[in-house]
């Protein structure tokens, strides 16, 4: 008992520390945000909201905000309807090569960033497409769409497949029994990929740093330009603003996120 309570311990420790540990930057980000100073001076001497009036009222920083809402908004809506049909092919579909195919559309998962922004910078530019809002849409959905495939993957192997069988015995149509039984019972798991394809495109830096150009910059690249270029506590505002976007996407994904309970819904 004694080997099991200080295990138990150890266990809560270490858990503690490693939550303290990724944290930490962000209860130093917060109070910059509203230092009163245009320096990164911690803690802040003064307290203001000017950095957050900066962020909504400079055009660079309007821009890139909206740039990233547009891009993520788009690129989420392709990736849940491409990884939906993905996960189906995949779930349903026994063919030669599958695990080949399947490695290629989760590749982007465990690529290095640096990579994928080359190869797609180099496909872009023959294209000509790179710095276009088509070109950042694509590139992300490409980036996001690994996310929705596992989620909805998951869903779909919980999913009471008989369920599809009683509908067709009651003589609905392949795709009214789709709409009507199926398209209900995975909206968890799609809805949760859709959320953390969502954040994938609203913290992307690296390929968009390699597509972006002076009238087309997401929110993460404007960051990043903010902090080579000048001195300027905006980015504070901007990075506390991304870490809540980040975090109510993630536990509104994690509230979605297929469970076992559905297939008995």
């Amino acid at each position: 008992m004694r080997v099991r309570l200080s295990g138990r311990m150890l266990l809560w420790a270490m858990t503690t520390v490693a939550i303290l540990w990724l944290t930490a930057p962000v209860l130093v980000l917060l109070p910059l945000s509203f230092s009163g100073r245009k320096s990164f001076r911690f803690p802040p001497d003064t307290w203001s909201m000017r950095w957050y009036e900066s962020f909504f009222t400079d055009p660079a920083w309007h821009a890139s905000l909206l740039s990233s809402l547009k891009v993520g908004c788009l690129s989420t809506a392709a990736s849940m309807l491409l990884g939906t049909m993905a996960a189906f092919a995949l779930h349903k579909l026994d063919f030669r090569g599958k695990a080949v195919v399947t490695a290629i559309l989760l590749a982007p998962m465990i690529f290095p960033a640096v990579v994928s922004a080359i190869a797609i910078f180099g496909v872009y530019l023959a294209w000509h497409i790179s710095g276009t809002l088509t070109g950042f849409v694509a590139a992300h959905t490409v980036l996001s769409l690994p996310f929705v495939i596992v989620a909805v993957r998951s869903s779909l192997r919980i999913f009471d497949w008989r369920l599809e069988q009683a509908a067709a015995s009651l003589g609905a149509a392949p795709l009214e029994t789709f709409r009507l039984v199926t398209l209900p019972l995975i909206a968890p798991g799609i809805l949760s990929g859709g959320l953390f394809a969502f954040v994938v495109s609203f913290d992307e830096v690296v390929v968009s740093l390699f597509l972006q150009t002076p009238f087309m910059r997401t929110l993460p690249v404007q960051m990043y330009l903010s902090v080579t270029e000048s001195i300027d506590p905006t980015v504070a505002a901007a990075s506390t603003i991304i870490v809540l976007v980040t975090v109510v996407a993630i536990v509104l994904a994690m509230f979605f996120w297929p469970t076992r309970r559905m297939s008995h819904g």
